[in-house]
């Protein structure tokens, strides 16, 4: 592995509990011809993994460079404590306007070099069972792509896969190249898979640049469904091919997945998905019902696991406004020093972290950011990049007080909003050090 060349050569460090590995463009054929980095995130204190999720960016150059920081996103880090799994971000250093097709389909050495990156990086963490634990994938676009080719490839190894906005071939295509379509089998069948996209690319706009994406959509939809694979539609009715607020239904889908899958004991196959708490709803619909209520054909309805995830899935189909009455983690480990202030604060699991109210001496003194920002969804403390990862440089958990009175030992405390306006308690109070 050599040093990484512009332009993926700038990202946040890699120190634990962060790792990363790269490797070069491969030169044999049906191997990667390009390089790729992968940036692992194992949560503290977890003795020995469950399972490893993986967040992987679309097609095209912005798109891979964005996956540099995937692995650093507080919301997808909350979802994999909760279930004692790593997080994972790849990043393919595709060429602008070379093929995605090269690394989208696993078959063509993205599936090898992913692997093996598993077994590399569980050895750098002291994490051997990295590379036989099971795998939640969520892929945007070219991603979807390559997460829902994993599950036709491997369905013993896939906890779930959500799809935003790309699926893989079931049908042969003449108009494109490649290694064809992907067989299904009965053990794909039993993955549960959420197909997303933005009601802009061909659901209610039929035409311009992404309106394609539906009818493969649909198709895929269609072919799995009418087997009874456990698979649903949610269409985002405020978007195009951004990944808009798609986090807020997909973060609570992939728990409910994770939470009825993961073996109980390492060694043991996935845990099949219960059919007896399953809710029904038509594909591009809004309404969704217990699965003995539902009056169509059940095998063209969509498949959701519960009740929970039915109601938030029909909030997120009208308006993308996912409720949460729960609060945010309270934020610990503040220190100040002199007149600056840092903490840590981990995401709520529902909502995601939108930012801090900072208070002085019982008082608030700031919000922390004045204001948020987000052209894709709502606001949230890291901000986002197209493919729902982070922007770079990280936002950091800082504040400097310029209003703080000279020889006086002011008390802070810092606390934590997610993204519906909910407040967590406040931090262990903190005076300047000595």
């Amino acid at each position: 592995m050599r040093a990484q060349q512009a332009p993926y050569d700038v990202f946040p460090a890699a120190d634990p509990p962060y790792y990363r590995v790269r490797y070069e463009a491969a030169g044999k054929p049906g191997e990667l011809i390009y390089p790729v980095n992968y940036t692992l995130w194992i949560p503290h204190g977890v003795r020995t993994l469950r399972g490893v999720i993986v967040h992987q960016h679309g097609c095209g150059e912005g798109s891979c460079k964005s996956g540099l920081t995937g692995a650093y996103d507080l919301h997808w880090q909350a979802l994999a404590k909760n279930h004692d799994c790593a997080l994972l971000a790849p990043s393919y250093e595709q060429p602008d306007k070379a093929d995605c097709q090269m690394w989208c389909d696993p078959r063509n050495g993205s599936d090898a070099a992913f692997q093996r990156c598993l077994a590399d990086l569980g050895a750098r963490s002291g994490h051997s069972e990295l590379s036989r634990v099971p795998w939640a994938l969520w892929g945007h676009s070219g991603g979807g792509h390559w997460a829902g080719g994993m599950v036709l490839l491997h369905p013993e190894r896939v906890v779930a896969a959500w799809l935003r906005s790309g699926v893989p071939p079931l049908k042969a295509n003449p108009a494109r190249s490649g290694l064809g379509p992907h067989t299904l089998s009965e053990a794909a069948l039993q993955v549960p898979v959420m197909c997303n996209l933005g009601t802009k690319e061909g659901v209610t706009v039929k035409d311009g640049r992404f309106s394609s994406v539906w009818p493969s959509n649909e198709e895929f939809f269609q072919r799995v469904r009418s087997r009874g694979g456990r698979i649903a539609v949610a269409v985002d009715p405020l978007t195009s091919h951004e990944c808009g607020n798609q986090r807020y239904l997909a973060v609570p889908w992939l728990s409910a997945c994770l939470s009825a899958r993961l073996p109980k004991r390492e060694g043991e196959p996935l845990r099949q998905m219960p059919d007896r708490r399953a809710w029904l709803a038509p594909p591009t619909g809004s309404e969704a019902v217990p699965a003995a209520q539902y009056t169509g054909d059940p095998l063209a309805a969509g498949w959701l696991p519960n009740e929970a995830v039915a109601r938030a899935w029909m909030q997120y189909v009208r308006d993308t406004s996912v409720t949460d009455t729960t609060p945010p983690p309270a934020p610990a480990h503040l220190r100040v020093r002199r007149n600056e202030l840092t903490w840590v604060a981990a995401a709520d699991l529902e909502s995601g972290l939108a930012g801090f109210v900072i208070e002085r001496d019982g008082r608030v003194l700031a919000q922390l950011p004045e204001q948020g920002k987000n052209p894709y969804g709502r606001p949230i403390f890291q901000n986002l990049q197209y493919s729902d990862t982070p922007t770079q440089p990280l936002v950091p958990m800082r504040y400097v007080d310029s209003g703080a009175e000279p020889g006086r030992r002011h008390t802070y405390r810092v606390i934590a909003l997610n993204t519906v306006g909910l407040k967590s308690g406040p931090s262990a109070a903190g005076m300047p050090e000595p």
